[in-house]
């Protein structure tokens, strides 16, 4: 004969409380923009080009991948930037203070320097000169056939300006007109690919870059997935013109130039 089993009464689950209001804004606006934030502050981003002075590898409006980790390790010690990489930086502030398009306001409340693209030339102890449109490494002449090639065929490819026969100009106020320049430790020399007459405002204009000031590398093409194989260069109007040709992919590695393999290393005095 069995015992009757006890009563087993079920307790129920509390109820959770409902969010507070603050909770709420944490999950839903707060979190996502954090993680954002750290995102393409500390690992990646895509950066829109403006403008035409990397013509003619990178044209107005592209955007290009670029790997922000890489960044922050080399301003720890960890490795470096590579002549012939593309760089997203601010100009030094000393230059936007005197070159008005690197100076702008928002809405008249503040203003800023806007970030740059460039291709790095020259590293810390790298002695440039410039002459007659061609750059000189070391007392090497760079191989940069990779842009003037392109400038050579528009019939617009500078080689009697000043910033085309001086390392360094002085026409912007901010460096002394220099033949020959050597780049100071922990800063870049950086020029555009657009090698016209008013093509690049760049390192010959307002100095090198300190390292504290470079955004990130450009590594890739990422936008638009097609272009147009050929892009006519208006060198009276200064500005992109007439796009022809097949339609190419344009996802692309952002490679370095074989030229900048065959720069001497620096001499030491």
């Amino acid at each position: 004969m069995g015992y009757p089993l006890p009563c087993m009464t079920r307790l129920d689950t509390p109820a959770k409380p409902a969010p507070s209001t603050l909770q709420k804004l944490w999950k839903e606006l707060l979190e996502p923009i954090l993680f954002a934030v750290v995102i393409t502050q500390f690992v990646a981003t895509l950066v829109g080009v403006d403008g035409n002075s990397m013509l003619p590898g990178l044209r107005n409006r592209e955007r290009v991948f670029v790997p922000k980790y890489e960044t922050w390790l080399h301003k720890a010690g960890v490795g470096n930037f590579k002549r012939g990489d593309i760089l997203i930086f601010k100009p030094p502030a000393q230059a936007a203070q005197k070159i008005e398009n690197l100076n702008r306001s928002f809405l008249g409340l503040w203003n800023y320097r806007p970030f740059l693209i460039k291709r790095l030339i020259g590293l810390p102890g790298d002695k440039i000169r410039i002459s007659g449109g061609e750059v000189y490494l070391n007392g090497a002449k760079l191989d940069a056939s990779w842009t003037t090639g392109y400038w050579q065929q528009q019939e617009c490819w500078d080689t009697q300006s000043d910033l085309a026969t001086q390392a360094t100009s002085g026409r912007a106020g901010v460096m002394p007109d220099q033949p020959e320049f050597t780049v100071p430790a922990g800063t870049y020399f950086v020029m555009g690919d657009n090698r016209t007459v008013n093509g690049s405002e760049d390192s010959r204009m307002f100095g090198p870059v300190p390292l504290r000031d470079i955004a990130g590398r450009a590594a890739a093409v990422v936008w638009p997935v097609m272009r147009k194989s050929n892009l006519k260069y208006d060198c009276a109007a200064e500005t992109a013109g007439e796009l022809s040709g097949e339609n190419e992919l344009n996802w692309r590695v952002l490679n370095r130039p074989p030229g900048f393999s065959a720069v001497p290393a620096p001499t030491t005095p």
